[in-house]
């Protein structure tokens, strides 16, 4: 196979983390060799954070560069916006149709863009869930990034049952339930 290049980016503390090691827990569980990175800019701030997790059958090194992402999974839509320049023309982004505005918003300094969905899939196939409206029906916010991976997943080669496995083994014992409910929230919409 060849290698499949992903980026998962957010704000800190939106969980880029645990989906990152979801998916090269599921990736490895396939067998395949797994290189996986993650990049902090504030994250502790609210700044950007992105996780890069590169599987097949050889991959020599955990970076993705410009126009070699298979997949953007994105836990903020003005992030989708800010990576998207890392996509392969036949690249797809599963995104969080939700605003976190940055401290250059907050201070006035610039505007938050509008419509960034809509023009990304102008360019390039989206799938989009406001993933925090369905975490809240679930009860549970923190389970908003497991919902985004739900949607991100329809497009991999992992069956369901191999995915709720992989959450299973990755995540801590009390949260199993909510974190499997969420994803299968955003693998069948």
């Amino acid at each position: 196979m060849d290698t499949k290049n992903i980026m998962i980016v957010g704000v800190g503390g939106q969980g880029t983390l645990l989906a990152s090691r979801i998916l090269g827990g599921i990736a490895l569980q396939a067998g395949y060799d797994v290189k996986m990175s993650e990049v902090h800019g504030m994250a502790q701030r609210g700044g950007s954070v992105v996780t890069y997790v590169r599987y097949g059958d050889h991959v020599a090194e955990p970076i993705v560069e410009e126009g070699q992402a298979d997949l953007l999974i994105a836990f903020e839509k003005l992030e989708a916006l800010r990576y998207a320049h890392f996509l392969k023309p036949s690249g797809m982004i599963a995104a969080n149709d939700w605003r976190i505005d940055p401290i250059t918003v907050v201070t006035g300094a610039d505007a938050y863009p509008e419509h960034i969905l809509e023009d990304l899939s102008a360019r390039c196939r989206v799938l989009s869930i406001n993933a925090m409206e369905e975490a809240m029906k679930l009860g549970n916010a923190k389970a908003f990034n497991v919902i985004i991976l739900g949607l991100a997943a329809r497009s991999l080669e992992f069956s369901e049952d191999a995915w709720l496995e992989a959450i299973r083994s990755t995540v801590p014992p009390k949260t199993v339930g909510i974190n499997q409910e969420a994803f299968l929230r955003g693998y069948h919409g």
